[in-house]
């Protein structure tokens, strides 16, 4: 008996090796080059593979006529035109909640390294520095007024890890959960109750800039920032200009405006840790999202709902 072709679908952005692997076992890939060379192949290409931050340009859509389902792997989707694919009846899916936890775990290891300066106690030690003295003392976590800003699956995974460490918890959205936590409505409310503001809410343009110099300033000269949502969610001018003069205390960053970061002041500030949007970034969790995505694509193309659309 024969094997069924695989699907032919054009993959945007690139997957590490061995999720390529994967990904190459059930479909056969393309990239925008393969399209070049051979004019037939657009009329094939029936889904489009990518990540979250890889923008999906709306033309797809015009020059894809078979195309039926657009596959992101990722929770994030303000890079795919959401709008102009369901115009052309194109399904859309994420992979939400199977990264949930991975994310929320370097959410607190990025404020445990940020509060008690692990990246530079690293350096101390390594440098020959503790010979000569003691590292400064540092900040703890428990006690501490803990806001997040954004309290849904990766809010709530964070909250959960917090709750043991003994810290007061709080939170902002529209409308409050049935959940032990203080609510606010508005960010800057909740960055002026809190010592520590983690942003975990999605991005897109109801969000963008949402921490801005007002809420920087209400969280004040002895407050931490870190996000794990969007880069897009933060001002990264009025974060680095609140870093520089002091009217917050320090931030650690896993995404950025534009990625990869270069050239920016937040890369040699003291006060920042950063790391490269690596929050879904283990083996187990990347293997567990592509799994997801591809069993998305294979429903679609038979004529079957998504696990996970949009």
């Amino acid at each position: 008996m024969s094997r069924p072709e695989r699907p032919h679908v054009l993959r945007i952005g690139e997957f590490p090796a061995e999720l390529q692997q994967a990904i190459d076992a059930e479909l056969q890939c393309h990239v925008e080059a393969d399209l070049a060379r051979d004019a037939t192949l657009a009329g094939r290409i029936r889904a489009i593979v990518t990540r979250s931050r890889y923008p999906v340009a709306s033309a797809w859509l015009e020059r894809l006529p078979a195309l039926r389902i657009i596959a992101t792997s990722g929770v994030g989707y303000d890079a795919i035109p959401l709008a102009a694919a369901r115009e052309h009846g194109v399904v859309v899916t994420n992979t939400p909640g199977v990264l949930d936890a991975a994310v929320a775990e370097l959410a607190v290891g990025l404020l445990l390294a940020l509060l008690r300066e692990i990246p530079a106690m690293d350096r101390h030690v390594r440098s020959s520095d503790w010979t000569r003295a003691a590292y400064p003392l540092t900040t703890g976590l428990a006690g501490k007024r803990v806001g997040i800003v954004g309290l849904g699956r990766i809010g709530a995974e964070i909250a959960k890890r917090l709750a043991p460490f003994g810290v007061e918890l709080a939170y902002c959205g529209r409308e409050p959960k049935p959940v032990p936590y203080l609510h606010f409505r508005e960010a800057a409310a909740l960055a002026r109750h809190a010592e520590i503001l983690i942003v975990s809410c999605p991005g897109g343009a109801a969000t963008h800039r949402l921490i801005d110099a007002d809420v920087l300033e209400s969280l004040g000269p002895e407050g931490y920032l870190v996000n794990v949502s969007r880069g897009s969610v933060v001002d990264e001018a009025a974060l680095a200009s609140a870093l520089a003069r002091g009217t917050i205390r320090g931030a650690a960053l896993d995404v950025f405006e534009a990625e990869p970061l270069a050239d920016s002041p937040l890369m040699s500030m003291p006060n920042v840790v950063l790391a490269p949007h690596a929050g879904s970034a283990t083996h187990e969790t990347r293997r567990t999202m592509l799994r997801l995505m591809l069993d998305n694509v294979h429903r679609v193309l038979a004529g079957e709902a998504p696990l996970t659309p949009v």
